[in-house]
């Protein structure tokens, strides 16, 4: 019996299916680093290319930012620039022409490079649409003639 059962859990265990591994997608991840130096700047990038999954490492030490390109999980690679003692942060810029009012109140930062402005959801910033304005129906009903307390001028 015992060289039989052996037998029978080598077959079951065989056969079983195993969970696949989850494979991590191809990204590229931008952090804002503050870097003051060369030094620095080595730092962070042999801490970033020492990684497992990483195939290329940017650095921008200008803008005080960081690129990095492969297989990874970003909140990994955060922590990891973190741990060289380094603030960091994901990437809190989009680049100038992409945003549709650069000027308005949440969106411009005296703090962004050249050509850049802050991120922000598209909900919160405030644009002059009719959708986002809560007195657009106030006004076209004002003249209507479904209403009755409408102007009697016209």
């Amino acid at each position: 019996m015992g060289a039989f059962s052996l037998l029978s859990s080598w077959i079951d265990a065989a056969t079983t299916p195993r969970p696949k591994k989850k494979f991590k997608q191809f990204q590229t991840v931008e952090l804002r680093v503050r870097m003051d130096c060369e030094g620095c700047e080595r730092k962070v990038k042999n801490a970033l290319t020492s990684m497992k999954g990483v195939s290329t490492v940017e650095v921008e030490r200008k803008h005080n930012k960081v690129t990095v390109c492969g297989y990874v999980d970003p909140k990994k690679v955060l922590k990891r620039v973190k741990g060289t003692g380094k603030t960091a942060e994901v990437w809190p810029y989009k680049p100038y022409h992409l945003v549709y009012y650069p000027y308005t109140a949440q969106v411009y930062d005296k703090k962004a490079p050249s050509g850049y402005v802050r991120s922000v959801d598209p909900t919160l910033s405030t644009h002059p649409d009719e959708n986002n304005n809560p007195h657009a129906e106030a006004y076209t009903s004002l003249f209507s003639d479904d209403n009755p307390n409408a102007c009697t001028i016209m």
